[in-house]
This record gives structure tokens, sequence and C-alpha cells, in this order.
């Protein structure tokens, strides 16, 4: 066994070299989220029928995949690792979606 220095950095991939991230990136996902915010509650404001919800929970997802793929780094991880964030978030997907499907077949003759 050899106790060389891997310069492909192979077989241990995780030891990689990390992603150092500037303060004004920082500064400008920190503004995003804040438009986000003020535009969240600006939509509070406005009368949309069904798509206040809708419009609503499209900014939460957004505002979540900026903090998971700025905060958490997973912009600059290994796709093993997006991959596996991936597959988190279609679970939840697969999850939510068969629990509405399951409420939606409960309501006979309410819509």
């Amino acid at each position: 066994m050899s106790y060389e220095q891997d310069p492909q950095n192979v077989t241990n991939p995780e030891h990689d070299e990390h992603h150092v991230v500037s303060p004004l990136q920082y500064t400008l996902v920190f503004v995003t989220l804040l438009t986000m915010t003020a535009i969240t509650v600006a939509a509070a404001y406005v009368n949309l029928g069904l798509l206040n919800p809708v419009i609503a929970l499209a900014i939460a997802c957004f505002k979540a995949c900026i903090v998971v793929l700025f905060f958490m780094h997973i912009k600059y991880s290994s796709r093993l690792i997006k991959m596996t964030v991936f597959s988190g978030f279609f679970m939840f997907f697969v999850l939510v979606m068969m629990t509405l499907t399951d409420y939606m077949s409960r309501a006979w003759g309410r819509y």
C-alpha cells in the first residue's frame, strides 16, 4: 500500500479543495433574500384569489434554493452531494404528492 499523495484526489474526493466564497457574493445573496422577502410581504397585500398561496410558495421555494446552494455550499460541491440533496427533495416531493392525493380523494363532493 502506497502512502503517496494522490495528485488528482481520486481516492478521497471529500478532501478536495474548498471553494472560498467572497463577502461580495454573500452580500448579494443577502440582498436577494431581503428583496424576495419584501416581494413576499407585498404579494400578501395583493388579492390574487387562489394564486396567493401559489405565489408565496414559489417565492419560498426560490429562497430555499438560494439558501441551499450558497449557504450550504451545494453549488460548489461534488456531483454526488448534489445528487444526494436532489434525491432528498425528490423524496419530499413524492411524499407531499402522496399526501395531497390522499387528502383530495377523501373530500368527496366538496370540489
